[in-house]
Order: C-alpha cells, then sequence, then structure tokens
C-alpha cells in the first residue's frame, strides 16, 4: 500500500485528521515524503543497522502511525537526551524509542517538530540515516 492510499483510509474521522496534520508535520520537519511500513506506520527516512549481535536490518528513520487509541510517534533510537523537549512537548507516555499521544491537541506541535528534528540528528550520530 502507497502512504496516500494508508492515510485515506484512517478511521474514525478525528484520527484521520490528526494522520492529515502528522504527515505535513513531519514532511515539514524531515523534507521527505512518507513511506507506508508495515504495522500501519508512515515512516520517513530509513537506516540500516547492524547489532553487535549481527542482527540487521532497516527501518525507518521516524515516523508515526495513528493507532485507534493513541497516536505512536517514533523518534528512533531513543529519548535519553530530550528530558527538556520532553518536558515542554504537553500530555504524553513514552516509551523506548516510541511516544504515545491521547490526541494530537495534548502537543505542543512546534515541540513534537523540534523532537522529530533532534531524533533524526542523534540518530544520524549513530548510523547512516537516508531520506525517502
Amino acid at each position: 500500500m502507497d502512504a496516500h492510499t494508508f492515510l485515506q483510509q484512517v478511521t474514525p474521522a478525528r484520527r484521520h485528521a490528526e494522520a492529515r496534520q502528522l504527515d505535513a508535520l513531519f514532511r515539514r520537519a524531515t523534507g521527505w515524503k512518507p513511506v507506508f511500513w508495515s504495522g500501519e506506520m508512515l515512516g520517513y527516512g530509513t537506516y540500516d543497522y547492524t547489532y553487535a549481535s549481527g542482527r540487521s536490518g532497516t527501518m525507518l528513520a521516524t515516523g508515526f502511525a495513528p493507532r485507534k487509541a493513541k497516536l505512536s510517534i517514533y523518534v528512533m533510537p531513543g529519548y535519553a537526551d530530550f528530558g527538556s523537549i520532553l518536558a515542554r512537548l504537553g500530555k504524553h507516555t513514552k516509551g523506548k524509542a516510541c511516544l504515545y499521544l491521547n490526541k494530537l491537541a495534548d502537543a505542543d506541535e512546534a515541540v513534537l517538530e523540534e523532537l522529530i528534528r533532534a531524533g533524526l540528528e542523534d540518530l544520524a550520530r549513530r548510523w547512516h540515516v537516508k531520506p525517502t
């Protein structure tokens, strides 16, 4: 499936509108077009990784998934150095490399854009990030 088709199919209506807003925000923050990934994620940029264990692959550099319950925002590889940005973001929860928003209105979009850029800069210090 391509990114445009995926965005057209996002439901409910509120998530559809939020997905469109997030797409515009990610395009602005990265300068890249989205690519559809399995797991119903839109990714902006990619990177190839190889761990010490020998496991390797390709992953989205940043992106989002408009889940019915929450919006999942992917800023790779994690949030260890982003406490000052997250403190200004607004209501959210987080995982190792994923930020969760109940609704986009809970977050300051300018701060979210700053976080996306900071995440990409951090990722590029570890892996070669390629545009999409």
